[in-house]
């Protein structure tokens, strides 16, 4: 394996692009990260550079972040490593699958699809629609179609006159046309990210929300925790993760009154979480997979 060069896709100096890295480092001897920002495409000569390296030329490419941040632009990166595949390099997970994931709504509608139990959702570019939306539920989360760690969410609540109402909703459409409109789950003081690696289960970690934030995410100061969840939960969070055909991914579940419910299923799934919450090392793994499909 050691002539194998695998590069890997991410952050340069984020703490999960360079784990993934040594990982890839010890396994091969070969190290190059790259960030998607510095890939150009020459489709008369069917090269994807950057810097000094063709992506083409790789045996595979391990892809932990396309963006800081996810938007439209997200996709087209995504779509700049379909050229990588025609070429015969291995991206770990398939673009394909990955492109799925970024836009929520690709990924809510092939979730609902296969039948999986998700918040109460409505999407609507209609104000309106999204008035009676939010007076049916009460508290209503709206969500960019693409973001992550809960980054652009607004809650709106029905308790309020119909100007302020309407005005909240027209700010929030100002920056999404499309309104990606949930009913506010209240979560059992944390919420679950299930680990998946090649479709097989690797445990599960608990994010629990810290002083009055109304979500669980990091960012917003929660923090990781073990978690044994019963087998009808890792049931489901298997059924959700399958129709995507991902390498690794976490599967974000809630555990509510009514049962479990999910929320998502991630593009790159989360180092951090696996190794303060189970104390796996999921970049070890991942490369021990990607030398096993390569080999």
């Amino acid at each position: 394996m050691a002539n194998l060069k695998i590069g890997v896709i991410g952050i340069p100096g984020k703490w999960s692009t360079e784990v993934l890295a040594d990982a890839v480092e010890k396994k091969t001897g070969f190290r190059l990260v790259l960030d998607m920002a510095d890939v150009s495409l020459n489709l008369e000569t069917n090269t994807l550079v950057a810097g000094g390296s063709n992506l083409c030329e790789l045996d595979g490419l391990l892809v932990k972040k396309i963006s800081a941040v996810y938007s439209p632009t997200t996709l087209d990166r995504l779509e700049l490593l379909r050229v990588a595949e025609q070429a015969g390099v291995r991206v770990f997970s398939p673009a394909l699958s990955m492109l799925r994931l970024i836009d929520r709504l690709s990924c809510t509608v092939t979730l609902r699809n296969a039948g999986i139990p998700m918040p109460d959702t409505r999407v609507t570019e209609d104000i309106a629609v999204a008035m009676d939306t939010v007076r049916d539920f009460g508290s209503a989360v709206f969500k960019p179609l693409y973001s992550t760690k809960a980054r652009g969410m607004t809650i709106i609540d029905a308790d309020q006159e119909p100007d302020a109402l309407e005005s909240a909703i027209s700010n929030f459409k100002a920056d999404n046309q499309m309104m990606y409109i949930q009913r506010k789950i209240n979560l059992p003081g944390r919420d679950l990210g299930m680990v998946f690696l090649a479709g097989n289960y690797l445990g599960t970690y608990a994010r629990v929300p810290q002083g009055d934030a109304w979500n669980t995410t990091i960012n917003s100061g929660g923090r990781y925790a073990a978690h044994t969840p019963p087998d009808d939960v890792i049931e489901l969070a298997y059924r959700a993760q399958a129709p995507f055909n991902m390498d690794f991914t976490t599967v974000d579940v809630a555990e509510t009154d009514s049962g479990p419910i999910v929320f998502e299923v991630s593009a790159f799934g989360g180092f951090q979480g696996t190794k303060d919450g189970i104390g796996i090392d999921a970049a070890a793994l991942y490369v021990e997979h990607a030398l096993k499909e390569l080999g």
